[in-house]
């Protein structure tokens, strides 16, 4: 998987539960709520004060390493 700002949160957990962690520990603590499975990195960053670059290079290394 390849993820852009553009890719929804729900998109990123159905593909690997394992990067809930990358979520949790931007504060992002409500996964199981079905609005902010249809967040963005972009929007979910925004709203929690994290640089969304940040997060999809983290996201993008993980898959590239356990793909």
């Amino acid at each position: 998987m390849v993820v852009t700002k553009e890719t929804l949160i729900g998109e990123i957990l159905d593909a690997d539960m394992e990067v809930a962690p990358f979520f949790l520990n931007m504060g992002m603590h409500c996964l199981g709520c079905p609005a902010s499975r249809m967040e963005s990195i972009e929007e979910a960053c925004m709203v929690h004060g994290v640089d969304p670059d940040d997060l999809v290079d983290e996201l993008n290394a993980y898959f590239e390493s356990n793909g």
